[in-house]
């Protein structure tokens, strides 16, 4: 059977960088300014004040520091608070990828690679730009690619479901070499007016090469396992989509058409399920602790990866097997562990084990064990 690997990976980092600090001031700037519009029915007790936010309170929630965006100044707009990016006619290449391209560029140099090598792009990511034609198509098509591509959506999991389609499909025969590509534009669906959330989510965009073990031109990772899980869950949400017309009231700026999130309900639920997702892969595979030298997790909270990696490891994890990219790049949903994986592999031996793992809205969990080849 064909032993597929990842033989390389991209990140796109966009150069626009927002510190706490700036955040916080936008955002106490919209409360101010809320509170003052609202004071009689706030004063009535028929709306709640907005709370101001502080850096202090950001990164003691969430161990984020900064985060990179692809347009900086509507999000620190108090007037705006969203990012504006520019209008694109048809015939022009979207957003997601113009940034997919950078990011696949280095990942195929990285693995020896041209674009019309490839014979299939996913496209994995929390939200696309469109519904059809296909965002991965688009890619396929800007590349130079052959074959076949197509759009998956797990939410903040998509990058870890996307590698298991793929090995999947490399090891059946059905595709030779892929590009599973992650760009996350999370700062268009992130509400920043909400204190609870306004800091949580940066841009980037990854990209992996996968093809058989036995093609590699240099170092790689061999996939040895890949393990996907799903539990519906209404605590992380967002309603936009192409029916949003057909309700009423849906010209009004619902907060539901935004990211939405129960965070105690999620902490309480998603840890013990991730947790218990990881150790049970790691047992079906015979990999104990001990045989780790790596955890990539998904980079949505400090908090939560601190736990889970004292449950997988049984011990606190040291900061070089447990890599934290949080606080520069905040959550990228499904990119986060792979931009961990891409920064924080090179140091690895033949033989070293690694595991990739993500985990969000769904919920949805995937892994992924590899090993140093």
């Amino acid at each position: 059977m064909v032993q597929p690997a990842i033989t390389g990976s991209g990140v796109f980092t966009p150069p626009e960088v927002i510190t706490n600090e700036e955040l916080v001031v936008a955002y106490n700037a919209h409360a101010e300014a809320f509170n003052a519009a609202h004071a009689g029915a706030i004063a009535a007790g028929e709306m709640e004040a907005r709370a101001p936010s502080s850096p202090e309170f950001i990164l003691g929630a969430s161990g984020i520091e900064r985060r990179h965006v692809m347009d900086k100044a509507g999000v620190l707009d108090p007037q705006v608070m969203h990012p504006i990016l520019r209008a694109r006619g048809d015939d022009e290449p979207g957003i997601m990828t113009e940034i997919a391209l950078d990011a696949c560029g280095t990942a195929l140099a990285q693995a020896g690679r041209e674009a019309g090598e490839i014979d299939l792009v996913i496209c994995a990511a929390s939200n696309h730009e469109r519904p059809y034609p296909a965002i991965a198509i688009e890619i396929q098509q800007a590349l130079g690619a052959g074959g076949f591509a197509f759009d998956m959506n797990v939410a903040c999991s998509s990058a870890t479901f996307g590698i298991q389609a793929a090995a999947d499909m490399i090891r059946s025969g059905s595709a030779r070499r892929a590009l599973v590509v992650s760009p996350e534009i999370c700062s268009g669906h992130l509400e920043w007016r909400d204190r609870d959330c306004h800091f949580i989510f940066g841009d980037v965009c990854t990209a992996l090469v996968i093809e058989a073990a036995e093609e590699a031109k240099g170092a790689h990772f061999r996939i040895l396992s890949t393990r996907c899980a799903t539990k519906f869950s209404n605590n992380i949400r967002n309603n936009n989509g192409f029916l949003r017309r057909t309700r009423p009231g849906h010209m009004a700026d619902r907060r539901d058409m935004l990211f939405v999130q129960e965070g105690r309900r999620v902490f309480k639920e998603v840890l013990p399920l991730v947790s218990a997702h990881i150790l049970g892969h790691m047992a079906e595979e015979a990999v104990g602790a001990a045989d780790l030298r790596r955890l990539w997790l998904h980079q949505a909270n400090k908090t939560m990866n601190d736990f889970i990696g004292r449950k997988v490891m049984g011990r606190v994890p040291e900061a070089h097997e447990q890599p934290n990219i949080l606080q520069d790049y905040a959550n990228t949903s499904s990119a986060g562990s792979i931009i961990a994986f891409s920064q924080y592999s090179d140091d690895l031996d033949p033989g070293d084990r690694g595991l990739i793992c993500s985990f969000g809205a769904g919920y949805s969990v995937g892994s992924v064990l590899v090993e140093r080849g």
